[in-house]
């Protein structure tokens, strides 16, 4: 019998062992997931600026004794495209990660994909993923593992708003209080950032170089890393619980998800040359309960953080400097069914740089209130974030009714204050009012 012949018969023993296993696990198959619809207006344009829908099922199986299999897939379709009009560019993204775009009004994507399975103590998740670093609610210093969409800025739940990536995560016990996390990113995927005529389109001189008046203005491809190996990101976490307190320390070797905007300047003509560049993440955090409160902290220093300059004699239009980052929170739960929590952030350069167009020292505050009513079936809350540099901000009110334990109806609004050149403030037109709702299934 000739060697093909025998490879032949092999290959078909081996898928029809396939297929038998596949009958055990497939009949497994645990089916959930999510229906949501929301609308939102802008009062200041009076029109709408989104209806949206989005089915998310989600499906869960047993493989073996060891493995197990997780899907996410996640159908949205807007029936307004005001958020990312037209035909929408996937370059930011990896051929493995991008979305299928049906139309300009809808799009289809593989949210997560993975098996979570032990090797001896240690345990692996392995696939298409979110990994969640930090603590800090509405704005974010090590959690930035993942990349984001900014389609509605940061008004969109993080947990939405992440870009899962291909990854291999795996977890090692250290005695009985620690563990060790390590990761492999070899997904060469970055930030969505809003096309310029979409609705929250960065237009803020602090994130868009501004061209001297007359000039015309060319806006190359982006640069994005292609190599699964030599441009992998690469991260590290210690996390450990010791006198009640849980405390981790990070590391993360990856591409800055924002692409650095350098410039050059010819005849009549400003060319913008967006390119990836690399930095390291060091940081932690700390948090303890003491009685009805909560202290959370978390530091990140990146060795390399790039920004944009109006020095009309800098080459590229861009300076670079080491950025220190922090937040501490202070969550109090001492009034009945009531919770409210207060941040500071800092953000600090630390390299002399010249003509940016932040501040070398930035702070900004948060306030998060909420409360219940009838037996939590009513939930209250108001997000508050604040630019103590620049003055401007965002004032989020939101009412929820649970209508059923699988069905929540919303009522909210997303007012921007501030000047045009601040980070919230660029977006004072953008105000929106907007009632949801969720089915679970």
């Amino acid at each position: 019998m000739k060697w093909g012949a025998i490879g032949f018969m092999l290959m078909l023993l081996s898928h029809a062992a396939i297929a038998a296993e596949a009958e055990s696990w497939v009949d497994k198959i645990k089916v959930s997931g999510t229906v949501e619809t929301e609308w939102a207006v802008t009062p200041d344009q009076g029109d709408s600026q989104k209806f949206e829908t989005i089915i998310q099922p989600e499906f869960n199986t047993d493989l073996t004794d060891n493995a197990s299999l997780t899907a996410i897939l996640r159908l949205r379709a807007d029936a307004y495209d005001k958020l990312e009009p037209g035909s929408r560019d996937e370059d930011s993204r990896s051929p493995f990660s991008r979305r299928l775009l049906i139309g300009d009004n809808v799009d289809a994507e593989l949210r997560e994909f993975y098996v979570d399975t032990f090797v001896g103590d240690t345990s692996l998740r392995l696939g298409k993923q979110q990994i969640v670093w930090g603590q800090a609610d509405g704005l974010k210093v090590l959690d930035v593992v993942n990349p984001q969409s900014f389609r509605e800025f940061i008004l969109d739940e993080f947990d939405d708003s992440r870009i899962p990536l291909w990854t291999v995560n795996g977890s090692i016990p250290v005695g009985d209080d620690s563990q060790v996390q390590l990761l492999w990113i070899p997904d060469t995927t970055y930030h969505d950032l809003p096309e310029r005529d979409g609705s929250y389109a960065f237009t803020t001189s602090r994130l868009v170089p501004l061209a001297p008046a007359g000039f015309n203005v060319v806006i190359n491809e982006e640069d994005r890393p292609t190599n699964i190996f030599s441009d992998s990101d690469v991260g590290a976490r210690f996390s450990t619980f010791y006198e009640g307190w849980d405390l981790t320390l990070n590391y993360l070797y990856h591409y800055n998800d924002a692409p650095v905007l350098y410039r050059t300047v010819g005849a009549g003509t400003v060319t913008i040359n967006p390119e990836y560049e690399r930095t390291h993440l060091i940081g932690g955090t700390a948090s303890n309960a003491f009685g009805d409160f909560t202290m959370r902290s978390e530091v990140g220093y990146s060795t390399n953080s790039f920004f944009v300059t109006q020095n009309a004699t800098d080459i590229d239009g861009i300076e670079e400097s080491g950025e220190a980052s922090y937040v501490i929170g202070l969550d109090y739960s001492g009034i009945t069914d009531t919770f409210l929590s207060v941040q500071f952030f800092q953000s600090v350069l630390t390299d002399d740089v010249e003509g940016v167009t932040r501040d070398d020292v930035e702070n900004t505050v948060t306030f998060l209130a909420e409360r219940t009513f009838v037996n939590e079936i009513w939930k209250a809350e108001t997000l508050f974030i604040h630019s103590l540099n620049d003055g401007d901000g965002v004032i989020r009110p939101k009412l929820n009714y649970e209508y059923a334990s699988n069905i929540n109806v919303w009522v909210g609004a997303d007012i921007f204050y501030g000047k045009s050149d601040g980070l919230f403030g660029q977006f004072n037109n953008e105000d929106r009012i907007y009632v949801g709702f969720e089915w679970g299934f």
